[in-house]
């Protein structure tokens, strides 16, 4: 039995005549006839009483109308279903982001955009280092993930840079420099450091290192953080200067000044990671709204 007999089937039983349900499927009379009754011969019973100008349902084709309805119901939804997930407008989709990220207005309005045209896709989140987000979509833990620059090549996972962000001098607030309205890195070198272990500040520390080194010096690295929030909270207390991305002015803090840097300087780029394998369209659709956002915002 295929699916277009039970569409045959419930031609006729909606129209009650042969004639008509052929008209409104768009074929002659007789191989409509030929379908019904072949249907009828797999069933082992009739399905209509044939009368002079006119059908009715026998009792066997009343309860086998009902059961064709549910079924090509059910197919059109599973085929319904099917294609918004080929589109990306059904399914899930799990998203990884920096500490640092829901600072910046890109990755929220990314996220909420995202929500607002994909409705129907689940959307999970899960904040860490940039290390730890690579290897979880890496994993098939987490599908895609925006974070800072890798220490080298994943083969396994696409890298796409989507904008560098102005990196910013973080200074206690009671610091003699934070008088200064933008600093020369070197201006630093007798500071001591706040920073990202460099297995969690990953591409970004070394970015940070170069900068000081073309600025004349090594920085002193006074204290280790793994968070973004706590290298501003150890600056407010006073133990030591960093340098960090500009939406990081996003915690108001009133033990912290953030000073432009003068000349060459670091940037803070912002990426997305995913596997270079997968081909799903929830990923498909982020990655393309990730860039239409960036270019909008013009970053």
């Amino acid at each position: 039995m295929e699916l277009r007999h039970l569409r045959y089937f419930l031609a006729v039983a909606d129209e009650l005549h042969f004639t008509r349900a052929a008209k409104k499927l768009g074929m002659e009379q007789p191989p409509l006839s030929q379908q019904i009754r072949a249907l009828e011969t797999e069933i082992g019973t009739p399905l209509f009483h044939r009368h002079a100008r006119t059908v009715t349902l026998t009792d066997a084709g009343q309860v086998f109308l009902d059961d064709a309805r549910q079924i090509l119901a059910h197919v059109q939804r599973a085929t319904d279903h099917a294609r918004r997930v080929a589109r990306g407008n059904l399914g899930r989709i799990g998203v990884g982001m920096i500490n640092s990220a829901p600072f910046h207005p890109f990755v929220p309005r990314v996220l909420r955009e995202y929500g607002q045209q994909y409705p129907e896709v689940a959307l999970s989140l899960d904040e860490n280092s940039t290390p730890v987000l690579a290897a979880a979509v890496l994993a098939d833990q987490l599908d895609i993930a925006f974070v800072r620059p890798l220490l080298g090549e994943e083969p396994g996972l696409v890298t796409e840079a989507l904008f560098d962000e102005e990196v910013l001098v973080a200074l206690p607030q009671a610091h003699r420099l934070a008088a200064e309205p933008a600093l020369h890195l070197a201006q630093l070198r007798a500071e001591a450091f706040v920073l990202f272990s460099r297995p969690v500040g990953s591409g970004l520390y070394d970015d940070i290192l170069a900068a000081c080194g073309r600025a004349g010096f090594s920085p002193r690295i006074g204290q280790e953080a793994s968070q973004v929030t706590s290298i501003v909270n150890l600056v407010a207390a006073g133990l030591g200067v960093s340098l960090v991305p500009a939406s990081m002015q996003q915690i108001h803090s009133d033990g912290v000044a953030y000073r432009r840097i003068i000349g060459d300087a670091p940037k803070a780029r912002m990426s997305l990671v995913y596997r270079r394998d997968d081909e799903s369209a929830t990923v498909r659709n982020m990655v393309a709204l990730a860039r239409s956002v960036a270019l909008a915002m013009g970053l």
